[in-house]
Order: structure tokens, then sequence, then C-alpha cells
């Protein structure tokens, strides 16, 4: 039964979206504010690509959400389009639980013209990937790495001073008061910023798509990339991959960097030049912590495998089962703060759209 002085707030998912990020605690919380409906859907998921039109499936969801306030969706659930906003006129609010990093499964524009708020929630696993990033950066400023590999081999490693004072590690040791540089200033790099905040780090970052208020809201430099790749003693890479990224750290960008430089990416492979970066690494003049590399797996033949400058894990950074569930209660968050009459925090704008699909940066 739906209650007229109640948000009505839907859930369009496949089962397994459901099982994972609609947990009961989260779905108690929505109902104390809400009524709360769900609909399971199969429709095709693809990281990179809409789900295609399906009229049937289409008609069944126009149906679903005829008598929503609110629209959540999620793998399995159609794209919503300028036809079915137009056939629901009563939601006022779609929001994207996860993997539409590209707004795949909402039509932005569409949303936009008939006054329909859109928000994502994607970055739900930015908590993880911020936290990997700030360990990856202080495992190799301890070139913990070469070490852990020198101990599981039966050395008796730092028996004498002479060992100790030539390892990386003893001479550069500490994040604190170190200069990190930072690629790609969204929801990763503003949570990495804040994990930095105690060690007293400068930071220079290169994201050509937040607002430059960011520099001063967070005390930071934001300059070019190739100052982000040449002044730091850690380089840490959060951008996503787009047309415009893929590649975009090439054998100029990772020749910048100066002799002991730590390298980290948690962010995805395909952004760095993985030729150059073991060309690079061959000189053993820095140290590279790789959450992501490219092809991925990372093949069992790759010379990066055994480089004792290296300390590799398989793209674990934000995937866990703690991420699934913050999906859906960062999304609670968003209905309640709709519904009260408060501004959201996650909407999908145009500078968004453009920095996850590599377009031009938009103006004013």
């Amino acid at each position: 039964m739906m209650s007229a002085d109640r948000p009505q707030i839907g859930l369009v998912s496949n089962a397994d979206a459901y099982e994972k990020d609609a947990v009961p605690e989260e779905v108690e919380r929505l109902n104390k504010f809400a009524d709360f409906h769900y609909a399971e859907f199969n429709e095709a998921s693809d990281w990179d690509e809409a789900p295609p039109q399906n009229p049937d499936e289409n008609a069944r969801l126009i149906e679903f959400a005829s008598g929503l306030d609110g629209l959540i969706i999620c793998h399995g659930s159609p794209r919503i389009t300028a036809a079915i906003l137009d056939a629901a006129p009563s939601v006022r609010i779609v929001g994207e639980l996860e993997g539409d990093r590209f707004a795949r499964r909402i039509d932005v524009e569409a949303a936009s013209a008939r006054g329909v708020k859109a928000v994502d929630t994607t970055h739900g696993s930015s908590y993880g990937v911020s936290e990997w990033a700030l360990a990856m950066s202080m495992i190799g400023l301890r070139n913990a790495g070469a070490l852990f590999r020198r101990m599981i081999a039966g050395e008796a490693v730092f028996t004498d001073m002479d060992d100790r004072a030539n390892d990386p590690g003893f001479l550069k040791s500490e994040l604190t008061g170190k200069t990190v540089g930072i690629i790609g200033v969204g929801h990763i790099g503003r949570r990495f910023l804040e994990l930095l905040k105690p060690f007293n780090v400068t930071v220079y970052a290169h994201d050509p798509y937040v607002p430059l208020e960011i520099a001063d809201i967070y005390d930071i430099t934001m300059t070019t990339l190739d100052n982000v790749m040449s002044i730091p003693d850690v380089v840490v890479c959060l951008a996503p991959i787009t047309p415009a990224t893929q590649g975009m750290i090439g054998k100029h960008e990772i020749g910048l960097m100066k002799p002991g430089t730590v390298f980290v990416n948690v962010s995805r492979g395909a952004i760095v030049d993985s030729d150059a970066l073991i060309e690079r690494l061959n000189k053993n003049d820095m140290i590279a912590c790789l959450d992501v590399f490219e092809p991925e797996p990372v093949p069992v033949d790759s010379p990066v495998r055994q480089m004792t400058n290296v300390f590799l894990t398989p793209h674990i950074a934000g995937v866990n089962v703690i991420g699934g569930p913050r999906f859906f209660r960062l999304m609670v968050d968003e209905m309640e703060r709709f519904f009260s009459g408060h501004d959201t925090r996650y909407d999908l704008l145009p500078r968004t759209i453009a920095n996850r699909s590599g377009g031009p940066v938009p103006q004013g």
C-alpha cells in the first residue's frame, strides 16, 4: 500500500545487485522516511556500453516507476531515457548505485531538461581505494616490497649498517613532511587528501575537471601534469580511465620522475605506458607500487613481477565486501537529503560527464 504523504522510492536491479547492495539495515533506514519498492530486471550490464533498448522491459519499468517519486537503478536496469521519464512524470530524482561511471544507464541531459535530479554513488568504492593509495605510498617509501622479497628468500636483512644505509627505505622512510603529487582530484583524490592531513605533506595536483576552488579548500597547488610528475617524492595516480587518460602517463612523463620517486597507481593500468614504466624501472632508481597494470592480470612472464623495486597487488584497492552496502547507504543519504528539501551531494553534472568521458572541460 502506497502512502500519499511519504516519498515512494523504488530500486530497479538484478537479483545479485539487490542482494549485495540493499542490505536490510539500510532498507530499514530508507523505510523510516519513505516507502521502498523493488523490481527485478535483468538487462545487460556493461561498464562501457548502455543497456540495449528493450521495449517490453521499458514498458515494465514505466509501469513500476509510474507511482514513484524517486528511482534508484543498478546492474540489470534498462537505460532511463526521455521516453521513460515522460511516462513516469512523478519521478523527481534518479540515482545510479554503481557501475555507471560514464552515466550509461541515465540520460542525464533528458533528466536535466525535465527538472529531474540525476545522482550517482559509484564513488562508494573510493574509500578503499584512497586507503590503499595511502598504504602503497608508505610501503614504497619504506621499500617494503624489496625487503619482503629478501626476507622470504632467506636473506638476513640489515645485519650491518652498510646494508641499511644504502636501502631506499632507510633514506626515504617516512611520509611525514614529504611532497606528494596527485593525478586526479575526484572523490578518491579528495578522500586521499583527507587521509594525508596528519602527515603534513605538500601536495601538487593535476586535474583539469575540478573547480579551482579545490586548491584553497584543501590547501594544495594545482599545476601541470609535468610538474606533478617531476616535483614530488611520491606520485599517486587516481585518474579515471577515459579516452583522454588512456596512455596519459607515457615515456616523457615517466622520465620526469626524479631518482628515488615512489610511483603509485591504484586507478587503471592503461593510463600508464607499461613498456615505458618497465624501461624506467630497469634503471632501479625509483620504486613503483602497482595495484593495477596493463594488461591485467599481470602476465606471468612480465618482468614487472620479478623486479625488486616493484610492489604488486592484484587490483584489490576498491573491491571488498564493504563496498556494496556503502553504495546503497550513500544513496539513502542522498534520497533523505533530497526529500527533506536539502541539496544533493553527488549530482551528475556536465563537468562530471566530461571527466568520465574524456570530453572537453565545460566553461563557466
